[in-house]
């Protein structure tokens, strides 16, 4: 029995493209090229902030974000940044009595912008304000104390392979991947032959229909 559903963040809920593509005006690369070389880091495996290294060795990515803040151009989320499904299947699954959480590898910043665009969940969280961060299994730790149930009843949804699935399952908690971003594409496959998660999906919709636990015929309004 599922009794919540943690979301990841980033290619789970929010599209990345404009962001990717701000960071991009900011080192002062073409979109397509940063994106290309985003390819590269993701088809190896590695973490994607190493992209910026290709272009400025040495980058230094918290002092970056602060003076993007300082320049007016910082961090942004916009309800246009959602992917389509988000709205309607977080607010399914609270219909039918699941507690809704979103915890990922933002900042603490990241976490207010969040709040201000009143997703339908019961809690906001950043590992900017957890003071840890995916892949670490202290974070996997906090999510088991965020969330309601115990760990085999709470679920934690995500895009990548290493970051959200793998250390999810090793903590204790049922996963789920999402096919979308690069590296939900790029795994998909891996993930369901291997059996690391417990259900790889291609949307949110497709979620709500695997943990709704109503009694038959009792459709989502």
């Amino acid at each position: 029995m599922i009794r919540s559903v943690v979301f990841d963040v980033g290619e789970t809920l929010l599209d990345d493209s404009r962001e990717f593509g701000a960071w991009a005006d900011w080192i002062g690369v073409p979109r397509h090229t940063f994106s290309a070389v985003l390819g590269v880091v993701t088809a190896e495996g590695r973490n994607n902030a190493e992209t910026f290294e290709y272009f400025q060795p040495g980058f230094d990515l918290g002092h970056e974000r602060q003076l993007r803040e300082a320049a007016g151009c910082g961090e942004s989320i916009q309800d246009s940044d959602l992917y389509p499904d988000v709205r309607p299947a977080l607010s399914a699954l609270r219909e039918c009595g699941i507690w809704v959480g979103i915890a990922g590898n933002q900042t603490a910043r990241a976490a207010e912008l969040l709040r201000v665009l009143d997703i339908p969940c019961d809690s906001i969280a950043t590992s900017g304000e957890w003071g840890v961060a995916k892949p670490d299994r202290a974070f996997f730790d906090r999510v088991a104390q965020f969330a309601q149930g115990t760990r085999d009843e709470i679920l934690y949804v995500g895009d990548h392979r290493d970051n959200d699935v793998i250390p999810a399952r090793a903590a204790g908690l049922k996963c789920a991947l999402i096919r979308r971003g690069p590296w939900g594409y790029l795994w998909a496959d891996e993930v369901r032959k291997q059996r690391y998660a417990d259900w790889v999906v291609d949307s949110l919709a497709d979620l709500v229909t695997l943990v709704d636990q109503r009694p038959s015929g009792q459709a989502f309004p």
